[in-house]
């Protein structure tokens, strides 16, 4: 097997990895829509304040597998961040432990100490973990929410529920200007890290253009929808979604202000944005979401919201 390095930016680099993560997820989540081009783009292009490193197992002039990380340029003694894939056609010939090796070794000459990869929660993931003497750290829940029939009602109800003292503010793609810097704030609260995103420190409003410009990048609507105080004007809360040419859309960020919490904010905004985005996009016709297993509170959002657990992806840690 031969690494190579690639530039998840390029356009020429979704074009030749796309068959291989179309035939690889048609396997693992046989329930998806067929990886979009949109959707590899997003999952491999650098992200704010991030770097991406992408390296790819070839066998001859073919891929056989890659893994992808985010490195956090606020930290650059931190970790490697990302997701590992080998293709069905060429499992069981070395592309995974190629691949692990090569990782390690470009994460040491960044100075970087750890590699952490999530992969799907299976027997085959587990051993290969512990073959390369990979630590499990955590496990990630996949939930997927159906936008038709009786979803759809409770979406519409529970949107229409209004709470006094605030009122909702809906956009698509970049954020009213007037809004823009109480965002930001509300977005330097999130505790909650992702997976190959550079760790929230103190955004600004050049913080928020930039992300939304990325999501363009990548192909996809980024839709918001924010709950704001009617007494200071200040976003309270915000949930984000991200929608592109394909049935399936991913949600983003849910977020509610700790003083502002268990009044109902988070159901409320988070069900007013999959329903618009539900009725605006005739073919979105389910979205994912990915939460921690031990993130009670947006877990339990999500249920109330109606999505449901479908798989499990756990996250392993080893030294570089």
């Amino acid at each position: 097997m031969e690494i190579r390095s690639l530039d998840g930016d390029d356009p020429a680099t979704i074009s030749l990895l796309l068959p291989g993560f179309q035939e690889t997820m048609s396997l693992e989540l046989p329930g998806d829509p067929p990886v979009s081009e949109a959707l590899l783009a997003r999952l491999l292009q650098r992200r704010h304040g991030a770097d991406r490193m992408v390296l790819a197992a070839f066998d001859g002039d073919l891929p056989a597998g890659c893994t992808k990380l985010g490195l956090d340029l606020g930290d650059p003694a931190g970790p490697g961040h990302g997701s590992l894939w080998v293709f069905p056609s060429f499992r069981r010939r070395g592309a995974g432990t190629a691949l692990v090796d090569a990782a390690r070794a470009e994460l040491r000459a960044r100075g970087r100490s750890h590699l952490m990869v999530d992969a799907p929660d299976t027997p085959a993931a587990a051993a290969f973990a512990s073959v390369c003497g990979a630590e499990l750290r955590g496990t990630n829940l996949r939930n997927r929410l159906f936008l038709r029939g009786p979803a759809r009602t409770s979406l519409d109800e529970l949107a229409a529920r209004a709470l006094p003292g605030h009122h909702l503010v809906r956009w698509t793609d970049r954020c009213p200007d007037e809004l823009v810097d109480s965002y930001a704030r509300a977005w330097s609260t999130l505790d909650a890290p992702v997976n190959g995103q550079a760790q929230v420190r103190t955004p600004t409003a050049d913080d928020v253009r930039a992300r939304e410009a990325e999501a363009g990048r990548a192909g996809h609507r980024q839709y918001v929808t924010a709950a704001v105080a009617d007494d200071s004007g200040e976003v309270a809360g915000y949930g984000t979604l991200f929608v592109r040419d394909s049935p399936m859309a991913d949600a983003g960020e849910t977020l509610v202000l700790a003083d502002r919490r268990r009044r109902g904010l988070g159901t409320w905004l988070k069900a007013d944005l999959l329903a618009r985005a539900a009725r605006e996009n005739e073919g979105l016709m389910l979205v994912q979401a990915w939460n921690d297993v031990h993130n009670d509170a947006v877990v339990a959002l999500n249920a109330r919201l109606g999505f449901q657990a479908d798989s499990s992806w756990s996250t392993y840690s080893l030294k570089a």
